[in-house]
């Protein structure tokens, strides 16, 4: 890896402003600015691997999913699924799925490993001229001027420190490893190991030098935490059940990632630490063993940029999967009603059987209202078991139903 730059003075005053505003404006309003403009997620943050273990898809299955960045979206397609509608309210996150069926299709693996595997290419400009016809209108509108994003040669040298979750990832980095120039080394040794027994001896060094008072101070900004993806609801949550707080909250869950999962197969982290996937460490979509079966299957992913509710309204039908990441611990604080109308749309659009899996930064499940409840049976002997070997790490629970 070529050495880091020192941020310059630009750079920090980017990072004061935002904190700044944040205070000045209010949570919300900035969460819900940042959302409504920008793509936020630039790499899925659920781990597949449980998912499909619990939803168990097969050629039957007609899947509907919140698309996030469209990773798992892939993923399970590999399961030879019927269908699965992808369904955002940010368009942004619809283009980056579109994007990466467009590049399947046209079937190159060597630019898709490119561009989605290193997070760059050399030519993007060229490539995306060639694939604007295949996408939506809404898509090339946004892709049309974001070659920088994939220029190696640039700023921050990776597609995955763009987003906004990209660009948080990549300012407390630059941050650390400009107040801790020794952190740099012992942290890509850890992402590099190859045994639980040496990241434990890796991370025991690197702890007590990584949460210093204004490392904690960071993690605590209400402007970090838009820019992650965390609104308001979810902070509270975790301040109000974790013992410790948020701050407590993020160093036991990173304590957890880097001494009980293993690094050599967290593409997650590896990421986001580096900038890029490794041919051996990487989403099973970037595999060159699964393209094929994308290509012949990609026909079955549809987009849709709304919420659930508008989509279960306007394409009703018998779903078999429900995939919902942890949107519900902001409709829960924010809009109880529009919760309830979800849930009773989803039961409605839904077969006997259909599963329903969903994650929350709290720890309990109290928020589904008592009415639908009882149409649901859960499964914790399941999630218990399997929540623990998240290779993510930072969700507070992970819930899975079957509608009865």
């Amino acid at each position: 890896m070529p050495p880091l730059r020192k941020p310059s003075g630009k750079e920090r005053h980017i990072l004061k402003h935002l904190i700044a505003k944040i205070k000045h404006a209010g949570h919300d309003r900035f969460f819900q600015k940042i959302h409504g403009s920008r793509l936020i997620y630039n790499t899925c943050w659920e781990d597949p691997r449980i998912d499909r273990e619990l939803l168990e898809l097969n050629g039957d299955s007609r899947v509907v999913v919140i698309t996030s960045a469209g990773c798992n979206v892939l993923d399970y397609l590999m399961d030879g699924p019927a269908e699965i509608h992808a369904v955002d309210v940010n368009p942004r996150q619809n283009a980056l799925l579109q994007l990466k069926l467009a590049l399947i299709a046209a079937g190159d693996y060597d630019d898709f490993f490119e561009i989605f595997g290193r997070g760059r290419h050399d030519d993007f400009q060229a490539l995306y001229r060639r694939l604007a016809d295949r996408l939506p209108t809404e898509a090339r509108e946004f892709w049309g001027d974001k070659a920088g994003y994939f220029n190696q040669r640039g700023l921050k040298k990776s597609f995955y420190y763009h987003g906004t979750t990209g660009m948080a990832a990549w300012l407390f980095l630059k941050y650390l490893y400009l107040t801790r120039p020794r952190l740099r080394s012992l942290i890509f040794d850890l992402v590099d190991a190859q045994s639980l027994e040496r990241q434990r001896q890796i991370y025991d060094e690197i702890e007590s030098r990584l949460w210093g008072g204004t490392s904690l101070w960071l993690v605590r900004q209400p402007a970090l935490m838009t820019l992650l993806g965390v609104p308001r609801p979810q902070i509270r949550l975790i301040q109000t059940e974790y013992p410790g707080g948020l701050s407590q909250f993020v160093r036991d869950k990173m304590r957890h990632v880097f001494t009980e999962v293993l690094m050599a197969d967290n593409y997650f982290w590896r990421v986001y630490i580096t900038g890029e996937y490794t041919d051996s460490c990487c989403p099973n979509y970037l595999r060159p063993e699964h393209f094929a079966h994308l290509q012949a299957h990609v026909d079955r992913v549809r987009t849709y940029t709304g919420t659930l509710s508008a989509f279960l309204k306007e394409r009703r039908g018998a779903y078999t999967h429900f995939v919902l990441l942890d949107h519900q611990d902001w409709l829960a604080w924010h809009a109880p009603d529009a919760l309830k109308e979800e849930w009773d749309l989803i039961l409605a659009n839904s077969r006997p059987g259909a599963r329903i899996l969903m994650r929350s930064a709290g720890f309990r499940l109290d928020f589904i209202p008592r009415s639908i409840a009882s149409a649901l049976r859960f499964r914790p002997d399941l999630t218990e078991r399997l929540h623990p070997t998240d290779r993510v790490g930072t969700y507070g629970s992970l819930h899975f139903a079957e509608v009865v």
